[in-house]
């Protein structure tokens, strides 16, 4: 286990659950165990903390309580919208989405595609954005739905959900939302970017594993899904098993945090970050920031350094946690980054990105102490590369 002197930097991939949620879970371990689904006393104590829960995230989101379906997480919440939709259509409908979704979304796509749907994946401009004039021109009398994430999970880049919501409200399309790394950090009100379907984690929120949510529009208009499963009708029959009852009060404690603290902890993560870059750049003029920085989430930073690769620099840090790329994707057998390579930045999808992600635990003194370790990074990687360069030039043909 890391010691007290470990940097945590990596809140995209997962964040530590705040002591308040974790507080909160306990008494469901030890006190108010029981199945949510059973009528006796204890069970309808089980079932009274769902709801409160249930509450907390429709107040996150500003929907009704009864639009929100729980789930095990951001990939399953994923997989009901997209898979639940085009259950219903069939084959021959057409979804529209974009080439840096998470792989939650690409890969729920292939399999639909292979069942005999069509998907038009978007292209992104060198800052990352979707133009919503792509979306317009994609969509089609066979379009059913248009998945756009709010904000990337490799280079943070926010996207303009509200322009976008607009456009699918005004041709009768559906939207999906994958919120999971916004949520946090923006304000995610539905009606306000005019989602159909949103999709959020517990885990990037400062709640447990294994949660998640899926708002499902009730009305204006309806969005009429097909379970991905069987088995009890739980969750108003779009979500079938024994309710998690432990995780869905840690998720409704993490939305109830982030609705009331959400705008000044942006503000002072944000702060943070930039601090962060100053101090990088004065060391190492040359790094390029991928992305859009005016676009973006407060926390995240998305770096190339030239002639470095960026699985070298991580594993060069032992004391600081950053990433190379998304956690949730497999790696390539080249080390490149799809989300990179969709901007147009070839040398950059190669070398990669250092994505750093800044969040409620880290601190001013942690900002120096990383900085230094990453400039020393950067010095032993290109090191390291440019030996690498030198011994491959030298390969007889």
């Amino acid at each position: 286990m890391p010691d007290e002197r470990f940097i945590y930097f990596d809140h995209h991939a997962t964040t530590p659950c705040d002591p308040r949620v974790v507080e909160a879970m306990l008494p469901t371990f030890r006190d108010v165990f029981a199945n949510a689904s059973s009528s006796h006393a204890a069970g309808r104590a089980a079932l009274e903390l769902v709801e409160n829960a249930r509450a907390e995230v429709a107040a996150l989101l500003d929907c009704d309580a009864r639009e929100i379906v729980f789930t095990s997480g951001a990939t399953e919440s994923i997989n009901l919208a997209l898979k639940g939709v085009a259950a219903l259509a069939g084959p021959g409908a057409h979804i529209v989405t974009s080439t840096i979704e998470h792989r939650a979304v690409l890969d729920a796509c292939a399999a639909l595609e292979r069942d005999g749907l069509s998907v038009t994946y978007l292209p992104v401009d060198a800052d990352g954005c979707v133009r919503p004039s792509d979306v317009e021109n994609a969509i089609g009398p066979r379009t059913i739905l248009v998945s756009i994430m709010a904000a990337n999970n490799e280079i943070g880049t926010l996207q303009p959900i509200e322009a976008i919501g607009a456009i699918t409200r005004r041709r009768g399309v559906l939207l999906h939302c994958d919120a999971t790394q916004a949520i946090a950090s923006l304000s995610c009100k539905v009606d306000a970017i005019s989602a159909d379907l949103l999709s959020l984690s517990a885990h990037k929120i400062y709640g447990p594993k294994g949660s998640g949510a899926l708002f499902v529009r009730r009305r204006r208009p309806r969005a009429r899904l097909r379970p991905l499963f069987d088995g009890g009708g739980h969750e108003r029959g779009l979500r079938s098993g024994t309710l998690n009852v432990p995780g869905i009060v840690g998720l409704g404690v993490a939305a109830k945090i982030v609705r009331e603290e959400r705008e000044p902890e942006a503000a002072r993560i944000r702060a943070l970050r930039d601090r962060l870059l100053e101090i990088l750049k004065e060391a190492i003029p040359d790094l390029i920031v991928n992305g859009s920085l005016a676009r973006r989430l407060p926390g995240n930073l998305n770096i190339t350094f030239p002639g470095a690769r960026a699985s070298t620099i991580v594993a060069s840090l032992a004391d600081v946690a950053v990433s190379a790329g998304s956690a949730c994707s497999s790696p390539k057998t080249d080390g490149s980054s799809y989300v990179l390579r969709a901007l147009g930045r070839k040398d950059a999808a190669l070398l990669g990105g250092v994505r750093i992600g800044i969040g409620r635990t880290n601190t001013e003194d942690e900002i120096e102490v990383a900085a230094q370790r990453v400039i020393e990074a950067v010095g032993t990687a290109r090191a390291r590369f440019g030996e690498e360069s030198r011994a491959s030039s030298c390969e007889p043909a």
